[in-house]
């Protein structure tokens, strides 16, 4: 089964960034983490994002609104993705509970849905 990891972390993660030292220390717990994945054979594609850059676009009485940043309902702001495969939604739990995100702000769990065609 394929699943979506969503790393969310509140936008406080980022600040953290302008720390060098601090900075290497979460880069080296991602490398860990991405590393682990990949020497398990279950990551199959993913990405960094960049949410303090992002556009936020709706639809309002027909009338596009686009606002820069990320939205200001979020609490906490979408940093990335990797889509894994494995057996179980236990094992898919067992893989976002060692995510870096999980400790800063939340990992969801979203399972793949196959593409049906008509």
């Amino acid at each position: 089964m394929e699943f979506v990891l969503a790393f969310q972390q509140p936008p406080n993660v980022y600040e953290t960034y302008a720390d060098l030292l601090k900075a290497q220390q979460v880069s080296l717990a991602w490398k860990q983490y991405m590393g682990a994945l990949a020497a398990a054979g279950v990551m199959r594609a993913g990405t960094q994002l960049d949410p303090r850059n992002a556009s936020t676009v709706r639809m309002r009485d027909g009338q596009r609104q686009v606002q820069d940043g990320p939205s200001p309902d979020a609490y906490a702001l979408f940093g990335g993705f990797v889509v894994i495969n494995v057996e179980t939604l236990a094992e898919a739990l067992n893989w976002a509970e060692l995510s870096p995100s999980s400790s800063a702000g939340f990992t969801e769990v979203i399972p793949v849905l196959p593409i049906t065609r008509a």
